[in-house]
């Protein structure tokens, strides 16, 4: 059986990878050839990863969880 430690080293690996492809798949969406966005969007976009950032950053200090939110152009949505 796996320890705790061991799990941890083996789902960050993971998740983070699937994170980061996932980043290089929003970085695809600045192609004008194929996209059309206004600033504001994409502000609104990068805004919403780095608040998501410094919330799975603050999770690693404090013991409260709030909300889950989902990601939409038009506002966050609780869920």
């Amino acid at each position: 059986m796996r320890n705790k430690s061991e799990k941890f080293i083996e789902l960050a690996n993971k998740r983070v990878n699937r994170a980061i492809d996932d980043i290089r798949l929003i970085g695809n969406l600045s192609n004008r050839n194929n996209y059309e966005y206004s600033p504001e969007q994409v502000s609104k976009i990068f805004q919403e990863l780095q608040s998501e950032l410094t919330q799975a950053k603050v999770r690693f200090t404090e013991t409260k969880r709030s909300g889950k939110q989902v990601f939409m152009l038009d506002g966050p949505k609780r869920s």
